[in-house]
């Protein structure tokens, strides 16, 4: 007996290239199936948290170092890892980006699909209707031509087609409820846009914060060296902000008897396009709530605080009245702190000018009273004005080529001796005090300064857009109701009288209350009504 071998089977391998292509093909297809694009919308909600619990170097530089050296290896492991810069972080980025290739993969093909869908007619009326979830079956006297008109008649506003069957039975299929997907895909697309947008935002906007004087002294949005604080986008040089000038003519605050602002308002006037050549100003009232809106930026009321006026006398008789912005240490009371620093005028020599710089720092306070011998404030309202302060003569660093705060002078020059303090004096307004060499300083009362907010966006528009297009995407895709209704007219056969009307629904969505609306159809067209 002879056996035959079967043949050996031919070993499949796949070349490295194929396993490339077929390693990117199943990469993209997880990458854009919706479950992953949910994925990333989590994390990027999760990466967007740590912005919001952890300072963030780009609004508050000093907040930042302060965490930093109050938490030790911990804040400096959160500082390597960009977590003081979420939203310009590697990894904030790169989710960012995920999601939008994944929301761009995801809809393409669902779009596709949906105008193949939106051109198709309804689906073929089944077999056995019987076996769809709502079903009615009855005879009525009229003719099928009248069954079937009075059907397209009930069923208006439905997308349907009539179709003939064998023994001369017609039916109508019907479908209505497709803005379902319309809202899921504007939904969709609308996120998609909010990203895109979003992006372009941090790409072309910027932001900067000021502090300007309420004493109708002009300033001018013509370059970041006017800003106090400037946050530019990445394609923001800041050599070409948009021109427009502001000046604030007063401020008013008011409160509530515990003390708490309720209202802040400055009259100003602004002027910017062709009012910058023609020199005209137009009033405008700014508000916290109320931003003026001039050459595609806008200008916000952020907050006030007062700016101490110090007039010092110097030996020859010259006087230098000054007044610098202090900052608000406890912001209930604007109980502030801050420096006010002076060249003495009529020196020439920069070696001997370092010598005899002034420095007037301490604690102002709006409505002062003395706790035992500290001085404080009851009250935001300027009823009271009152400073403590410390007088320093030496060299303020002003000429040693890096920046420094206006709020304070650098200890480190107190320390080495090259600033020396002369005294320390409780100055009620109108007060004044004389200095060893003979220098008076005389507190004159205090002025209102206002910090404002300049932010550009040129999508702004667009971001409301999709968001408005994400609100109703969402609605019609919550509340429309995919639904099918089929209509068969048998007509009598002989012997028989009367025609068949059959009808049968199926919900395409788990919602309650197509029952209801099916029982009404059925109703209404067993009853010959042509009313929906």
């Amino acid at each position: 007996m002879t056996t035959t071998e079967a043949p050996p089977k031919k070993e499949y391998r796949q070349t490295p290239l194929k396993r490339v292509l077929a390693f990117l093909r199943n990469t993209w297809r997880g990458l854009t199936s919706m479950r992953t694009a949910l994925v990333l919308l989590f994390l990027l909600a999760l990466a967007a948290m740590p912005g919001a619990l952890l300072p963030q170097r780009n609004l508050n530089v000093a907040k930042t170092d302060e965490y930093i050296a109050a938490h030790g290896w911990w804040g400096e492991l959160l500082d390597r890892t960009q977590f003081f810069e979420v939203y310009g972080s590697v990894w904030f980025s790169a989710i960012y980006l995920l999601l939008m290739v994944s929301l761009v993969g995801c809809l393409a093909p669902r779009s596709l699909e949906y105008a193949k869908a939106m051109r198709a007619k309804p689906v073929l009326t089944p077999r056995k209707l019987s076996r769809m979830p709502h079903h009615l079956s009855t005879t009525t006297d009229r003719v099928p031509e009248t069954v079937l008109k009075d059907t397209h008649a009930l069923l208006k506003g439905w997308r349907r087609v009539e179709r003939e069957e064998a023994d001369g039975v017609r039916s109508i299929s019907a479908e209505r409820g497709y803005l379902r997907e319309t809202g899921n895909l504007v939904f969709h697309f609308g996120m998609l846009g909010l990203i895109i947008f979003f992006a372009l935002g941090k790409l072309f906007g910027y932001e900067g914060q000021v502090i300007v004087q309420a004493d109708n002294s002009p300033w001018c949005n013509s370059g970041i060296l006017g800003y106090d604080t400037f946050n530019a986008g990445l394609r923001v040089d800041g050599t070409d902000l948009n021109a427009f000038c502001i000046r604030l003519k007063d401020f008013e605050a008011r409160y509530t008897e515990a003390g708490q602002a309720n209202y802040y308002h400055s009259n100003m006037e602004y002027q910017s396009g062709e009012d910058l050549k023609t020199g005209v100003w137009k009033p405008y009232g700014l508000e916290v709530n109320s931003p003026l809106r001039t050459a595609g930026d806008r200008v916000y009321l952020l907050n006030f605080g007062y700016s101490p006026k110090f007039t010092v006398t110097f030996p020859d008789g010259t006087v230098r009245s000054n007044i610098t912005p202090w900052r608000p240490a406890d912001e209930p009371t604007k109980l502030s702190e801050g420096a006010t620093k002076l060249d003495q005028p009529g020196i020439t020599d920069p070696v001997e000018r370092r010598t005899r710089q002034l420095a007037i720092t301490g604690l102002l306070a709006p409505t002062a009273f003395m706790h035992g011998n500290v001085l404080t404030s009851s009250r935001p309202e300027a009823n009271k004005p009152a400073v403590a302060v410390d007088i320093y003569r030496g060299d303020l660093g002003l000429d040693a080529g890096r920046g420094q705060s206006i709020f304070q002078i650098d200890q480190s020059l107190v320390e080495d001796g090259r600033l020396k303090k002369l005294t320390r004096q409780n100055l009620n307004q109108g007060q004044e005090t004389v200095l060893d060499d003979g220098t008076k300083v005389r507190f004159d009362g205090v002025q209102e300064w206002v910090a404002i907010q300049v932010s550009h966006d040129p999508v702004q528009g667009w971001v409301l857009v999709c968001a408005i297009a994400m609100l109703l995407g969402l609605a019609g895709s919550l509340l429309v109701k995919r639904r099918r209704v089929w209509v068969r007219v048998t007509p009598a056969r002989e012997g028989e009288t009367g025609t068949v009307i059959e009808v049968a629904g199926l919900a395409r969505t788990d919602q309650a209350g197509y029952g209801e609306e099916f029982q009404r159809i059925s109703a209404k067209l067993v009853q010959g009504q042509r009313g929906n």
